[in-house]
């Protein structure tokens, strides 16, 4: 039992569905309110027995009564007695009852026939991202917003309202990409391109990583730089990972052979590359 505009209506469902307002809602067209009978509104209808309505009985009471085309002509039901604790068997319809109109509003589930084209139904996750909202000539006509049309005729404007989440947008790309050890940003809106971890307790690694990043940033490659010196190698590499920027470069132990790690974070691979060279390495590797 529902109320729609003020209106009280009684919507037929399969026992093993729900119904789904939204989509009744969208489904009835035009209206602009819809919601569950409250005590209130069963107090207007005292012939009615609350959780014992059965579609003769709504009709009876001046209601009108939409059924869910699963609820077919022919079909025989189990319903609502309007008598507490008690249900009527064998309820059919067209004989029995007659839905005023027939209209889909039973909750949809996968494997369900689709109503437009007859394939089958498949759900699955998404993630919202952006939202289209239908606004109609509401706001158009209060603001007085028109157009000409073809024939010269003033014409009031349909309105919408169309957005994209751009905070959704960074956290759908952050879910649909990272791994077990941290995010793993694409090249394009990485917070850098390239990770820098100094590891060691000399000056000689920290000056090497800050060489390397500007010389990197002068090559238009953004770069961000771990030059922590109170924290201990392992902790900086988790943390690099954890960021997932694109290359992680690690400037430590192999600095004595005149090398610095260079790490692709997506694949996980690993390389050791002449000092001299690294820039056009990595360059290489984001190309």
């Amino acid at each position: 039992m529902l109320v729609a505009d003020g209106k009280p209506i009684a919507v037929l469902v399969p026992g093993d569905r729900e119904v789904d307002l939204k989509r009744l809602q969208e489904n009835l067209g035009g209206v602009h309110e819809l919601r569950v009978f409250e005590e209130a509104d069963f107090a207007k209808h005292p012939s009615l027995v609350k959780g014992y309505i059965g579609p003769q009985d709504a009709a009876k009471s001046g209601i009108r009564v939409l059924a869910d085309p699963r609820v077919a002509p022919g079909t025989s039901w189990i319903s609502g007695a309007n008598k507490k604790d008690r249900h009527a068997r064998f309820v059919v319809n067209g004989r029995d009852f007659t839905p005023d109109a027939y209209v889909e509003a039973a909750e949809v589930r996968a494997g369900d026939a689709c109503p437009e084209c007859n394939t089958e139904i498949v759900i699955d996750r998404a993630i919202e991202i952006g939202h289209i909202f239908q606004l109609g000539r509401k706001y158009a006509e209060a603001l007085s917003l028109t157009v000409l049309d073809h024939n010269g005729k003033s014409q009031v404007v349909t309105m919408g309202s169309y957005g994209i989440g751009v905070s959704r947008a960074v956290a759908a790309i952050a879910e649909q990409t990272s791994d077990e050890i941290g995010l793993n940003w694409p090249e394009e809106i990485a917070p850098a391109k390239v990770h820098i971890v100094a590891t060691g307790k000399e000056d000689l690694p920290f000056d090497t990583a800050l060489e390397i990043g500007n010389k990197l940033e002068s090559a238009g490659i953004t770069v961000m730089l771990d030059d922590r010196r109170d924290a201990s190698a392992g902790v900086k590499f988790k943390d690099a990972e954890l960021i997932g920027n694109p290359i992680i470069v690690v400037v430590g132990k192999a600095l004595a052979e005149g090398k610095v790690e260079v790490r692709v974070r997506r694949s996980g691979e690993k390389s050791e590359v002449l000092l001299a060279d690294a820039v056009s390495a990595i360059t290489k590797l984001l190309a």
